[in-house]
């Protein structure tokens, strides 16, 4: 099977979901190593929210937290994968393709799920 021209192929992740992986992560990092210093009352319902799971939650919530980083991890193991099988053969886009789902998940993975090496159209 010959490769396609795309062995370099990387695209950025789109702003919109790199401002809200990271903004939830941070907020959820926040709450489960510092929930005591948390400003609830000052964030509405989503800091009412917060509260509830901090009190009465807890546990989840910390154990919850190394569960998401360990469901990163094993996404950017598949993007690593992907870049295999769709024949992404460069070093730095590889790297930029696993760096990149690895800090922002579903929404780096998709677009190189959607990614067709040899630019057939994709199926609808």
């Amino acid at each position: 099977m010959a490769r396609s021209d795309g062995g370099s192929y990387f695209r950025r992740s789109s702003l919109f979901w790199m401002v809200v992986v990271t903004g939830f992560l941070s907020f959820y990092t926040w709450t489960v190593f510092w929930p005591q210093d948390v400003p609830y009352g000052l964030l509405g319902p989503l800091g009412a929210l917060a509260k509830y799971f901090v009190d009465y939650h807890y546990p989840v919530m910390y154990y919850g937290w190394f569960m998401t980083w360990v469901i990163h991890l094993f996404e950017a193991l598949f993007a690593l994968k992907l870049c295999s099988d769709k024949g992404i053969d460069s070093t730095s886009a590889r790297l930029m393709w696993v760096a990149q789902t690895f800090l922002f998940g579903l929404g780096s993975l998709g677009l190189l799920i959607k990614y067709k090496p040899d630019g057939r159209p994709k199926r609808q």
